[in-house]
């Protein structure tokens, strides 16, 4: 349904119109794009990418002022707040593959921590990761943890399911809800100024 303030196709037009077309506004202009679904909302791609805009939309508040004060030149330039220049430059990072950064531009001068002793334990519809990974205090950001139903042989951010923090302890993360069968994991350390680590050995997980 289309709620308006005047007639349909009005400045304030927004909301869905018989399942086809979509009205909204964004940075106060107004739009119609065609209404589309997924076919798959929980496949790689999507949990990709939706892992990483999580991850980065809620790392925002623990940046530091100073690092966050770097992204006001290019948010002022796309006429956007300096959270949403983080997010888009930091987003069109991760689909090149390339780690996010606190601060713009990215460094990338930090070395990532290294990932020891991977163990992936099954449980019901469940998998457990640990490891005993030391990450470095301040440079270390996050885990990227990579999933598939075969063997892992390269990683990339369409086999990532999530991006969580480090909190600077050793990953402890539950993979769930799982239907039953082997799950193969790799995980890898990503810098404060956007460095990818070298990923872990495949590392096998039954869900029972």
């Amino acid at each position: 349904m289309v709620k308006v303030n005047a007639p349909a196709m009005s400045l304030d037009a927004s909301g869905s119109l018989a399942g086809v077309l979509v009205f909204s506004k964004w940075k106060g202009r107004n739009y119609v794009r065609q209404l589309v679904r997924p076919a798959n909302p929980k496949s790689a791609l999507q949990m990709g990418i939706r892992g990483m805009f999580r991850f980065l939309s809620q790392e925002w508040i623990e940046i530091a002022a100073l690092d966050q004060a770097t992204w006001e030149t290019k948010a002022n330039q796309d006429i956007v707040s300096p959270f949403n220049a983080y997010m888009k430059e930091n987003m069109q990072r991760w689909r090149l593959f390339q780690g996010p950064s606190h601060a713009t531009p990215a460094a990338e001068i930090f070395t990532p921590g290294t990932v020891a002793t991977p163990i992936a334990t099954g449980g019901d519809n469940h998998v457990a990761l640990t490891d005993s990974s030391v990450p470095g205090a301040g440079e270390d950001w996050g885990y990227a943890i990579f999933r598939d139903a075969a063997e892992i042989t390269d990683v990339n951010w369409n086999n990532c399911i999530a991006i969580v923090p480090t909190n600077d302890v050793a990953l402890n993360y539950v993979d769930s809800p799982l239907a039953a069968g082997v799950y193969h994991y790799r995980w890898a350390l990503i810098t404060t100024d956007g460095v990818i680590g070298t990923a872990c050995v495949d590392t096998p997980g039954t869900a029972t």
